[in-house]
């Protein structure tokens, strides 16, 4: 079956938070983590079947949704979810936060690796409590947690590990045995692990497999809060469907008793969609893999041919993390913006001498922003 990736929408003059950015000006958006990509008929096919219905009221438990996740988890890394361990969610973001207030009282602090995510580091800001920053080394081009700096840092106060994988906006795809350095850390250091996996089914690297944490050892499962959504994978951030995967009764009932009152359920609509997704999208997302590993080759391409450009190869995500410090400019950011290029700031990853670029568009419209790209480094 073929879908039309190169497909280009006009989202300019749409809702689109991303587009909208540079709606008056001459700049390609190419920042916030959603893509250009028209979402599989599986998916508006099921909510317009919905919305031929005509009644909306509260939802009840999705059944049907809960079979396919339970189902996915089991084909896709033989891991055995059940029913009861399932949370829904309206974002990750919501899940993240969460955990920070569930799992961390006043004085203890979380874990964060840097550069991340913002909500990463933002979560234990709102929350008024402490964090340690775990720097990310490049080893042999890929970005790797400093265990060691880390542990170096601690004082005894630290509760909750925060984990991203695959990793925003480095792109790896962890190891088992990269994983399992974390666990061992977690396990040394009496630690809760929250783990984003919401890139799990984004693999652009040949030969590579996610591997939910929760699934290296039963130690792992009891100990850690996963957070999954269809929402990158389909191009369908804007409905919020997620959900956080608690095994031990215990931290889910943390969980939920510091949701009460302030996180809301999911949308009837978002449930149908992340159902038919997860369920039927499965052809679409295999081209759309194929397409995204050409975008990402080519990118990786060019920045290697681009003087004062670096960037590892990412092995998940749409997302490329360019190290613009050879360029000698104040804010790559504003540099490239001039020059009609909207990335996102390394600033709110971590670190400004970085962009992230996001590959997730046409190849026509990739090939325009490479040569722009080129072209504001020649003209510097």
């Amino acid at each position: 079956m073929a879908f039309n990736f190169d497909e280009r929408i006009d989202r300019r003059h749409s809702d689109s938070l991303k587009w909208q950015k540079y709606a008056d000006r001459d700049v390609l958006p190419l920042w916030v983590a959603d893509t250009d990509f028209r979402s599989p008929a599986c998916i508006t096919d099921a909510l317009q079947q919905r919305i031929a219905h005509g009644v909306f009221g509260y939802g009840a438990s999705p059944t049907g949704l809960i079979d396919v996740v339970i189902a996915r988890m089991a084909e896709r890394y033989g891991w055995q979810v059940k029913a009861e361990w399932l949370v829904f969610l309206p974002g990750i973001v919501s899940g993240l936060n969460l955990c920070v207030r569930a799992f961390t009282g006043e004085t203890q602090a979380s874990i964060s690796p840097l550069p991340i995510y913002p909500p990463f580091r933002h979560a234990a800001t709102q929350a008024a409590r402490p964090q340690r920053l775990m720097p990310m080394q490049n080893t042999q081009g890929r970005w790797l947690p400093d265990l060691a700096a880390i542990a170096s840092q601690l004082d005894g106060s630290e509760r909750l590990l925060m984990l991203c994988n695959p990793h925003n906006p480095g792109g790896t795809v962890y190891q088992r045995e990269e994983l399992e350095a974390q666990l061992a850390f977690a396990q040394r250091h009496d630690l809760i692990v929250c783990s984003d996996e919401i890139h799990c089914d984004l693999i652009l690297e040949p030969g590579l497999q996610h591997i939910p944490f929760a699934k290296l050892s039963e130690d792992a499962q009891q100990r850690s809060i996963t957070l999954i959504s269809p929402s990158k994978t389909f191009n369908i951030a804007g409905l919020g469907a997620s959900l956080a995967i608690i095994p031990d009764p215990a931290l889910r009932e943390k969980f939920n008793y510091a949701r009460k009152g302030i996180v809301p359920g999911v949308d009837v609509l978002a449930l149908v969609a992340a159902e038919a997704a997860w369920r039927d999208g499965q052809a679409w997302l295999d081209e759309q893999l194929t397409y995204l590993r050409r975008n990402r080759d080519r990118l990786v391409e060019v920045v290697a041919a681009t003087p004062g450009l670096e960037m590892v190869t990412p092995e998940g995500t749409y997302l490329g993390w360019i190290d613009a410090s050879g360029l000698d400019v104040a804010s790559p950011t504003l540099f490239f913006e001039r020059h009609g290029l909207g990335f996102s700031p390394g600033r709110d990853f971590g670190n400004d001498q970085f962009v992230r670029f996001n590959f997730g568009c046409t190849h026509d419209l990739l090939e325009e922003a490479l040569r722009r790209l080129q072209l504001a480094v020649q003209t510097r």
